[in-house]
């Protein structure tokens, strides 16, 4: 099995298995209790705040657990937009997940005032359309580090200076689950005031997110319940996806060159596919450039991606749907539609996205695959 589906999930490493059950065989009690094991069981979750914030360069800021990157999501924006004095205007850039996207209706419902700003050609949000829409009655903006369907990097530095110029008082939540230890960031110097991610798709186990926040932001509750999480997420804590999530994190954290790692193997798959396949296309930046994420390629290739999907599954290789289409609403995803892609790119894209776990040889091998039944299909679809 050839596994380029890690944007979806990912297979926990060694670490994280080793941490987790440690957490279920020996630190199972609940850290909420007084007595002896217990507290040491809370001490070690403390310790895996710890290590999550050194590994997103967080040192000075909060780290509130969840069952979800989706879950942080929802307590970043919602759990703040609850707290503005009077209607605000909220931006959201138009390519977001819908953990981010579909979070409108609760925001209209509160009386605030959503927008979104597009994205260029190539992925990346449109930063002039956003500048023009900044002003002094902007209470949010939500800006993903990287597009989970066309690895487009987005230029979040860039944003939280624009949002310190035009909008100073506004609150800056980025969703790092695509990001996060796959891209570079320092949180305490990068202008944001929140930040999402989650266990699954570094590593790490399901079932468990983190929301890093400024100190000083100030957040209301998406769980009602026993005030666990300084009272922002009640309900006992899951104490061994918590150890599974921070192994994982310095597991992956303490990679060498992890970075240029990942890179080198998407252009090595990239770059047999473009010399075989002529109709290829990519959807996104360029794979080559910097503002493209070390570990997804997302391309049409002249087949319904459906096609090529269950095609490359018969021969070992996962992948994924690149444009994440509904099946049954036929609608193009949001990251298509907010760069203005075509259709017929949305209908024949595939994702490969990459994870530590994967080799150069695979790469090979999942290309011969991908050649094997593009020439396959787009014969049939010639016919």
């Amino acid at each position: 099995m050839i596994y380029l589906d890690n944007s979806a999930t990912t297979k926990p490493c060694e670490a994280a298995l080793l941490a987790m059950r440690g957490a279920l065989e020996t630190d199972w009690f609940n850290p909420s209790a007084a007595y002896g094991p217990a507290v040491r069981a809370e001490k070690k979750m403390t310790q895996a705040r710890r290590a999550l914030l050194e590994a997103a360069g967080a040192q000075s800021a909060e780290l509130t657990f969840t069952g979800s990157g989706s879950e942080a999501d929802s307590l970043a924006i919602v759990g703040s937009a609850e707290r503005f004095h009077g209607a605000r205007r909220v931006l959201i850039f138009g390519g977001e997940h819908p953990a981010v996207l579909n979070t409108r209706e609760q925001l209209e419902r509160l009386g605030h005032t959503v927008e979104t700003f597009p994205a260029r050609r190539d992925g990346v949000a449109d930063l002039e359309k956003l500048a023009a829409a900044l002003d002094e009655n902007v209470g949010l903006v939500s800006c993903m580090q990287v597009n989970n369907e066309t690895g487009a990097v987005q230029p979040v530095g860039e944003i939280a200076r624009l949002i310190r110029e035009k909008c100073p008082g506004a609150l800056f939540h980025v969703d790092g689950v695509q990001g996060f230890l796959r891209v570079p960031l320092a949180f305490d110097q990068s202008g944001i005031d929140l930040y999402t991610c989650s266990g699954h798709k570094i590593h790490g186990p399901k079932g468990i997110g983190a929301l890093i926040a400024r100190k000083g932001v100030r957040l209301n509750p998406r769980i009602e319940g026993g005030g666990q999480e300084k009272g922002l997420r009640s309900g006992t804590e899951n104490t061994a996806g918590i150890a599974g999530f921070a192994a994982a994190a310095q597991w992956l954290a303490a990679q060498p060159k992890r970075f240029e790692t990942l890179r080198a193997a998407k252009l090595r798959l990239y770059a047999r596919l473009r010399a075989e396949i002529p109709e290829l296309r990519v959807n996104g930046p360029d794979p080559e450039s910097g503002v493209a994420a070390p570990h997804i390629l997302n391309l049409s290739l002249g087949v319904r991606g459906e096609v090529m999907l269950h095609a490359l599954e018969a021969e070992g290789v996962y992948v994924g749907n690149g444009s994440a289409c509904s099946t049954h609403k036929r609608e193009m995803s949001a990251a298509f539609r907010a760069m203005n892609a075509g259709r017929q790119a949305a209908e024949t894209a595939v994702r490969f996205s990459l994870g530590m776990m994967n080799t150069i040889e695979e790469m090979d091998a999942a290309a011969d695959a991908v050649i094997r039944c593009y020439k396959t299909y787009a014969a049939f679809q010639r016919r």
